[in-house]
């Protein structure tokens, strides 16, 4: 069995850290995002902003502002 990263983190067979579900919603995370509503959820995030990994998402909503 392969030892998890050093963070801890789920990766994939390949060794990439594994991206949260696009159905979650920004309600439901640890931090929600400021400028999105409760009930928006991660798929759309990343069609808003064009990012993938919320530490992305979060840069670009804060460049994007008064959403």
């Amino acid at each position: 069995m392969k030892q998890p990263g050093l963070d801890g983190r789920h990766r994939d067979k390949d060794g990439q850290i594994e991206l949260k579900h696009g159905n979650t919603m920004n309600k439901n995370l640890p931090r929600p995002i400021e400028g999105f509503g409760p009930d928006t959820t991660l798929k759309q995030m990343r069609d808003i902003t064009g990012k993938e990994s919320e530490r992305a998402i979060r840069a670009a909503a804060k460049k994007l502002g008064g959403r």
